[in-house]
């Protein structure tokens, strides 16, 4: 059993990327191989930016500790990912070094948040992390989530989560 740590990665009011996430979430729960928990910046404020020994987060500390692998749900914000997302990462450093990491993007437009995925890539490999080379994409997330529920209004997503999780699993296995 690996230890999956999601991190949905806004703290916007409204944000769709948080319902991704807890697809993902219950998907990844079901799948049998993790443990998971799923997180959003705003659990773990930090007073400072930066990767400040003395001003970390032992909450998320820990967490990066416990995880065997991470996933970023990535709602994509002027062609980019969130900046609180960004301070959230970078609070930590040693605790993602070789830990696989895969993406999931979402957007309002057809690329499915393709751009905010490019925009973190080198950040990530620069912090330790193993890129996966699988994505998940979420376009025109307005019409794919109920506004409701926030549950997925069918499930053609539900493969492409799989094999990403899957290959995360094969990942994690070889780089623990």
């Amino acid at each position: 059993m690996k230890n999956l740590l999601i991190i949905e990665g806004s703290v916007r009011e409204k944000r769709r990327s948080i319902y991704a996430a807890k697809y993902i979430e219950k998907l990844a729960s079901k799948d049998g191989r993790y443990k998971v928990k799923l997180i959003c910046p705003e659990d773990y404020p930090s007073p400072h930016e930066g990767n400040d020994p003395d001003n970390k987060n032992p909450g998320y500390t820990k967490l990066t500790e416990w995880a065997d692998a991470f996933l970023l749900v990535l709602p994509e914000y002027n062609h980019s990912f969130a900046g609180s997302l960004k301070m959230l990462l970078d609070t930590e450093l040693s605790n993602y070094l070789h830990k696989p990491v895969a993406f999931a993007g979402v957007s309002v437009g057809g690329f499915g948040g393709v751009r905010a995925i490019e925009s973190i890539l080198s950040a990530v490999r620069q912090m330790g992390m193993v890129a996966l080379s699988i994505d998940i994409h979420f376009s025109n997330s307005y019409g794919f989530f109920d506004e409701q529920t926030g549950e997925p209004i069918d499930d053609s997503k539900q493969k492409e989560v799989g094999q990403a999780l899957d290959e995360l699993h094969w990942m994690a296995e070889r780089l623990g």
